[in-house]
């Protein structure tokens, strides 16, 4: 199969569609990959890493676009970019397009291009093993985001994290009780705020519990929602609807209800945010203040993280990868359900998209 990277163009999108060791992997099983010159190199992989093991090196994204059976992105392609897909080819990458405009989605059908997001890639035990490691790169990144925004000079309330003795530490709460959230959770645990995890599931209460004891954990209802955001400094958004649009679990109202200069860290902004204030922001201007609070919204955290989250997505995705091009596509989706349940277009049909299925 002809296989395809391309460098990503979004600002600050820094990570590669694959990794040298991931192509090596496809090379040696007899695929020929194509990658776009200085593709890797925002990760730290040059061009000589990727001929040594296989790769033929392009020098416009157009040849990438115009000749590959599979190509493989980090990011949602942008306007530019999917009018260049080539019709009839398939897409994978972490494509969030739940959340993207209807134009592209429409392209997509339109062409009969076959769609494969990696954050929809689920197994039978409903694990999602590509989303994994960036939720846990997502989770540890929020604490240090919010320590360098609660910062004075940062425009914060000017509260260190941890507080000392005699002075109290941040009053930290999370909404969602997943990996991201778990992963949170340890990180601000981890650096001595006082950390409050909301989720619906009760399971996941208990596990958080039994995993950190000094977590309090509260069943997430409009009440309790609206109860923590009076008292928290820092609000991390950590809510998942696979394959939907995040839902808006923090009002405006209750964002108006927080202590100035607070902080909210809406992770959930890849599938439209779960906070009612929430608009995506850039890694150079990443925040704004609304209703007194200061906006974190960056969708593309793990990207300025480039080298440790490329190879945290290439690792659990390459099997899924190389038994697309082994199979071929068709086969691929059917004989697998994980990669099945990862199809968002099919061929001019829509899969696992909610916002278009009846």
């Amino acid at each position: 199969m002809n296989i395809g990277i391309p460098k990503e163009i979004r600002p600050f999108e820094y990570r590669v569609g694959l990794s040298p060791a991931g192509v090596e992997i496809l090379a040696n099983a007899g695929h020929t990959v194509y990658i776009e010159h200085e593709a890797g190199t925002g990760a730290k992989f040059f061009d000589h890493e990727y001929e040594k093991v296989g790769a033929k090196i392009v020098y416009s994204a157009e040849e990438i676009f115009g000749r590959v059976d599979l190509l493989l992105k980090v990011a949602r392609p942008t306007e530019d970019e999917i009018d260049q897909i080539r019709p009839g080819s398939t897409i994978a990458g972490l494509l969030h397009l739940a959340s993207t405009r209807q134009s592209k989605i429409d392209f997509l059908l339109e062409n009969k291009i076959t769609a494969i997001a990696y954050e929809q890639i689920q197994e039978e035990d409903g694990s999602l093993p590509v989303l994994r490691p960036l939720s846990q790169i997502g989770g540890a990144m929020a604490a240090e985001i919010a320590s360098r925004f609660l910062q004075s000079h940062f425009g914060g309330r000017g509260v260190l994290l941890g507080g000392i003795p005699g002075v109290p530490p941040a009053e930290v709460s999370i909404l969602g009780g997943g990996t991201l959230g778990t992963y949170a959770a340890r990180a601000f645990l981890g650096l001595g705020a006082h950390v409050t995890v909301l989720d619906r599931d009760v399971n996941a209460l208990q596990r958080i519990s039994q995993l950190m004891p000094g977590v309090v954990t509260m069943l997430s209802t409009e009440r309790n929602i609206r109860r923590v955001c009076e008292y928290a400094e820092v609000l991390v958004g950590a809510v998942l609807k696979l394959g939907e649009r995040a839902p808006i679990l923090v009002t405006r109202d209750m964002v108006k209800s927080m202590r100035p200069l607070s902080v909210i860290i809406d992770t959930s902004i890849d599938e439209g945010g779960c906070v009612e204030t929430s608009r995506p922001t850039t890694h150079d201007q990443p925040t704004y203040v609304e209703e007194g609070v200061i906006h974190y919204c960056v969708p593309n955290m793990p990207g300025v993280v480039a080298r440790t989250a490329t190879h945290a997505f290439v690792n659990p995705v390459i099997p899924y990868i190389l038994e697309i091009a082994n199979l071929g596509v068709d086969k691929a989706i059917k004989q697998n359900q994980a990669i099945e349940a990862a199809v968002t277009t099919y061929k001019g049909d829509v899969r696992h998209l909610s916002r278009l299925m009846k």
